[in-house]
């Protein structure tokens, strides 16, 4: 199975418009990919050293920042305790500065819910040398641009609406776009490949993949960051880090196909009968019955016992006395 993905749509985000090359990561057009719909920027950065951005690095004393181990911070704790404004003092430390604070508000692009993804997926079956497209066959590219995805009026349909995709998984699309989520588009194909091609459909089904951890205080919905490294006016590397907040959709194939065939189902029947003893009775009708040689098998399977008659029965008699009328038997 193959897929290939488009996104398209142009949103506003606080003064700047954005288009598919601005939101869209990875940009190839994979079955994994990012719509990025929140961004925290933190630019002209550069290595030096600066005071630590994060709460939990506060000091009074140069003391209270050495001996420490940063695992979570900015950079490497140089060991001072340095102003972080006229209020605040925390450790110093020597890395990119400034440091991200991702603790601002920043605006929502919520214009991504009437963008539209084109999913587009082929299958095979090398086994019955059978493969598929999802794409409609009949409908021309007049009709494929019109069509939105609806799972009643619209099932076939290979465009979806994003704001849809988050409806149809259960989720809210204004949520999902602040604190981000990993959404999943499922497309099954099940055939009956006795049927007529025509009848190999696509089933599409929505879900959310990481509603596990939704709900987790310490890592709430999907974000990561990436970096845009250039130069300054004196030949200082600067960089601009961006923590990227957005939806992640997963797109899923799965199937099976079947066919009937005369030999693997006798195989199949043989050995199910096998499996339950069935074997061993219909092997001795054929030979009891049907073959050359089957009085020879039967005589050989079979042993028949016969006893002399009148053998058993005078042994059982009972013998007569002529004392007092009394009889004894005789043993």
């Amino acid at each position: 199975s193959s897929v290939v993905t488009k996104v398209k749509g142009v949103g506003r985000y606080g003064d700047r418009v954005l288009d598919t090359a601005d939101y869209v990561t990875p940009p190839q057009g994979t079955s994994v990919f990012v719509v990025v719909t929140r961004q925290i920027l933190t630019e002209n950065q550069a290595q030096g050293v600066c005071p630590e951005s994060e709460a939990t690095y506060r000091c009074a004393t140069d003391r209270d920042c050495q001996g420490k181990s940063l695992t979570t911070g900015s950079g490497v704790l140089t060991g001072r305790c340095v102003p972080y404004n006229d209020t605040l003092r925390t450790c110093e430390i020597r890395g990119w500065c400034p440091p991200e604070v991702d603790t601002v508000s920043v605006p929502v692009m919520l214009e991504a819910e009437n963008f539209t993804l084109f999913i587009k997926n082929s299958v095979r079956f090398p086994l019955f040398g059978f493969e598929k497209a999802n794409l409609p066959p009949q409908a021309s590219a007049e009709e494929l641009r019109r069509c939105r995805f609806h799972p009643e009026r619209q099932p076939l349909c290979p465009i979806l609406r994003l704001g849809d995709v988050a409806r149809f998984a259960g989720q809210d699309f204004a949520a999902l776009a602040t604190t981000g989520g990993v959404l999943g588009i499922k497309i099954g194909w099940v055939c009956d490949l006795d049927r007529s091609w025509e009848l190999c459909l696509p089933r599409y089904s929505f879900t959310r993949l990481d509603g596990v951890t939704r709900h987790s205080p310490s890592s709430p919905g999907y974000n990561f960051r990436h970096a845009r490294y250039y130069r300054g006016h004196n030949g200082t590397e600067l960089r601009t880090l961006t923590k990227a907040f957005g939806i992640r959709f997963d797109v899923l194939v799965y199937g099976n196909a079947g066919k009937f065939g005369i030999v693997p189902t006798l195989i199949n029947t043989v050995a199910a009968f096998t499996s339950i003893g069935v074997g061993t009775v219909l092997c001795d009708i054929i030979l009891l019955n049907f073959l050359k040689g089957a009085e020879h098998y039967k005589a050989r399977k079979f042993e028949e016992v016969t006893g002399a008659p009148g053998a058993m029965g005078d042994q059982g008699r009972e013998k007569q006395s002529t004392d007092s009328g009394t009889s004894s038997l005789g043993l």
